[in-house]
């Protein structure tokens, strides 16, 4: 750990913020949701000045991972990665968000590029950041229901174009539209396709075919001298 590195662990222990070095040598803080914004504001303030990811992560299906001494595990959590150019600093920030009610503090006062990260957040997994300026979907049709990165979020499908491919039972997506209907134009559409490349196929061996036979001769042109009479 050099001079640098030793300054950020020191402001996040005055910040009372357990940190640690992960694995590729980056300096991990764990913050408390309570204290989420007020650390993010005193990092800026740091020099910490621009914030280059924020994303969120469901450990629905892996509660067992280890945590530092007072923080406790929830469902999900939100990764925020901040740097300090000038400084050549960078800190990842992880914060716990329960499952009910999923929401924590917005970084857009402080950091307004986390605009469409939050946003992203909120559209795949439904967490709310509050006091977010326009906290709308962003990848999702509004009209979309349920937020498909959770981990008990059904997997869906999509229709191919093979004869014998079917729709697997629990393959049920929410779009508003008859997926039944959809799949009966997809199967149309393929069958269609698949005839029409079929008949261009066989244009184009007949016409190689044509080009490659020999060209019947035709019958010389008898000359005037040659059809005179005697």
């Amino acid at each position: 750990m050099n001079a640098t590195e030793a300054g950020t662990v020191d402001l996040l222990a005055k910040l009372n913020v357990a940190s640690k070095f992960g694995p590729a040598g980056q300096l991990v803080g764990f913050v408390t949701r309570e204290e989420y914004k007020n650390v993010a504001s005193a990092l800026y303030s740091d020099g910490f000045v621009t914030c280059s990811d924020l994303c969120a992560v469901d450990y629905l299906t892996y509660p067992e991972r280890k945590l530092p001494t007072g923080i406790d595990q929830e469902r999900f959590e939100i990764v925020v990665n901040l740097l300090d150019v000038a400084g050549r600093r960078r800190v990842r920030l992880r914060v716990q968000v329960p499952g009910v009610p999923p929401s924590i503090d917005s970084l857009f006062d402080i950091y307004p590029g986390v605009e469409a990260m939050e946003r992203e957040g909120f559209d795949m997994f439904g967490i709310i950041f509050d006091g977010h300026p326009d906290l709308t979907r962003i990848l999702m049709p509004e009209d979309w229901e349920g937020h498909p990165l959770r981990k008990d979020y059904a997997v869906g499908s999509v229709p191919v174009q093979f004869k014998e491919a079917g729709v697997r039972p629990g393959d049920e997506i929410h779009t508003g539209q008859n997926r039944q209907a959809r799949l009966e134009l997809a199967s149309d559409a393929a069958s269609t396709k698949g005839q029409g490349t079929v008949d261009r196929i066989l244009g184009r061996i007949g016409r190689k075919s044509k080009a490659s036979s020999p060209k019947a001769s035709s019958p010389k042109a008898s000359s005037p001298k040659e059809t005179g009479s005697e």
